[in-house]
């Protein structure tokens, strides 16, 4: 296993040797930057990597304003408005308290705190003090709790055990205060993952989420950790899982791509050669995951999830313009697979938007022809 990360590291490190590339029959090749035929992002119109914001998927200016207020202000009021005029039954909810908690745990990594600082976050501690009642201010803590078990300790150990059972009593609080709500649930799903719930126990959990959420796409997304082969399930527990999800998916659902999620989270089991980006698995994933974005819902914000899992395929397979197509509707945003798996997700992201554009330019394409 070891060795087959470090070869594809040596390939991703070739990758980034390769920024500016030029069309010849069909065939890349590497070109001096500077070159007339280089191909640079910039000319379709992509930020430049170091704007890249690894915090979304995809846009939402409302929470970043908010963001970017509390964490200036140290003042949680406006998180707790924003959250409570979110509905409960939808994917942005999910998505902000998210966002609210990664930001309260980063600010607590960057600032630890001691005798004479302050430590980072302490706006979603005083919010928990001031507002105990509040379902928004219980929903973020626990997914923080959740997110400082897994950035601080190692599963198996006291530290990571205690962490997750804090988070629990948490998740329960928050359950309490919005019977309605299914965020509760979404993190109990990393809990039960962290503390090795049986089977019985897991199912338990995912029909309270069905119950009140049933195609809710990041639920389906967290519970299929639970039934991948490097947790508690299989390949085949988590193809099936996938599957069924995408067979039930209601019109306008995203659901349908998560069969290609399932491909994913197997891809280190696999053989990693361009054959297998072509495969008939492979292929019949992303047909469903380019057949969900088509039919999505306008403005879900899911939909940005699996247009980033796209891109990575797609390049794999060396379908360029079906890349491209993808890369116009989320470029300048990258918090979400496969970029966040790696220490710069902007780099990452920036690797495979280069071989995008190299692989569209060395079949005929240019700024001109790409629709928009």
């Amino acid at each position: 296993m070891e060795i087959l990360w470090v070869l594809m590291a040596l390939v991703m490190l070739g990758f980034v040797l390769l920024p500016f590339l030029r069309r010849r029959r069909g065939v890349i090749e590497q070109v001096p930057p500077g070159h007339p035929d280089a191909a640079d992002p910039a000319d379709y119109g992509f930020a430049p990597e170091e704007e890249l914001d690894v915090r979304m998927p995809g846009p939402d200016q409302d929470l970043l304003d908010v963001l970017d207020l509390v964490q200036h202000t140290q003042d949680y009021r406006a998180a707790a408005q924003l959250l409570a005029g979110t509905e409960t039954e939808g994917e942005l909810r999910w998505q902000r308290v998210q966002a609210f908690a990664g930001a309260a745990a980063l600010e607590l990594q960057q600032r630890p705190g001691g005798v004479h600082e302050t430590p980072g976050g302490q706006w979603l501690r005083v919010w928990r003090a001031e507002a105990p009642k509040d379902a928004g201010g219980a929903a973020v803590h626990a997914e923080f709790l959740v997110q400082q078990a897994w950035r601080t300790s190692t599963p198996g150990t006291d530290e990571f055990r205690i962490i997750m059972e804090e988070a629990r009593e948490t998740c329960g609080q928050a359950a309490l205060l919005a019977p309605g709500d299914p965020v509760p649930y979404i993190i109990e799903l990393a809990v039960a993952r962290g503390l090795g719930y049986t089977q019985p126990q897991f199912e338990e959990l995912w029909l309270k989420i069905l119950d009140r959420a049933p195609a809710h796409m990041g639920a389906h997304l967290a519970a299929l950790h639970y039934w991948c082969e490097k947790w508690h399930g299989s390949r085949e527990l988590a193809m099936s899982f996938a599957e069924a999800a995408a067979a039930r998916a209601p019109r306008g659902s995203l659901l349908a791509a998560m069969p290609l999620f399932a491909v994913f989270e197997h891809l280190p089991e696999v053989n990693l050669v361009r054959g297998f980006y072509q495969s008939e698995v492979v292929t019949k994933a992303v047909h469903g995951a380019l057949f969900a974005v088509e039919a999505a819902r306008p403005g879900d914000p899911m939909t940005a999830h699996v247009r980033h899992l796209l891109i990575f395929f797609l390049v794999r397979s060396e379908r360029w313009a079906e890349a491209m197509s993808q890369l116009i509707h989320v470029d300048g945003h990258v918090g979400a697979l496969p970029w966040t798996l790696s220490a710069d997700p902007a780099a990452e992201f920036a690797v495979y938007r280069a071989l995008a554009v190299a692989g569209y330019e060395a079949n005929g394409g240019s700024p001109a022809t790409l629709p928009h």
